[in-house]
């Protein structure tokens, strides 16, 4: 069992990371188009309770920096909270890497076509494609290498 500074810990790296991912990617990270690629990291729940609510926080400070109000801030942060809860209970990896995928391409997708003034169909799939490029192109990749290096301090059990 891991000390609640570990896990705490391990929890705002996560969210910073994702903060961090987001505005390097900025012109990228934004819009009915998008290719998040802090997305990603939306895998770690099956490796860590923790990265759930490091990701929520991590969504929702990133949303603050993205031009679209509140709606996006609390909205998006709640489909990737959704999404990371959604992760954590998936039976295996391609299911898990696809809850970030459905729940952001329909929700995020279909407010940010009413922000924008975009189609619906273009922003859902828009997100989702950028979300599938994410989650299973780095995110399943990322939580195998994470899974195999498994260094004692830092890998906990679910």
């Amino acid at each position: 069992m891991y000390s609640r500074t570990v896990v705490i810990t391990r929890g705002a790296m996560i969210g910073a990371l994702y903060v961090v991912l987001v505005l390097s990617f900025q012109p990228f990270s934004y819009g009915p188009a998008q290719l998040r690629i802090a997305e990603a990291l939306t895998i770690l729940p099956c490796l860590w309770f923790e990265a759930i609510p490091g990701l929520f926080v991590g969504c929702l400070v990133a949303n603050i920096f993205g031009g679209y109000g509140p709606i996006d801030i609390f909205l998006g942060s709640a489909a990737t909270l959704a999404a990371a809860v959604l992760t954590y209970a998936a039976p295996n990896r391609l299911l898990a890497a696809a809850a970030p995928v459905a729940v952001n391409g329909i929700v995020v997708g279909v407010y940010l076509s009413v922000l924008t003034g975009a189609s619906p169909l273009y922003s859902i799939s828009g997100v989702a494609a950028g979300e599938a490029v994410a989650c299973f192109g780095l995110g399943i990749p990322l939580a195998a290498l994470l899974e195999r290096a498994r260094p004692s301090w830092i890998y906990g059990q679910k």
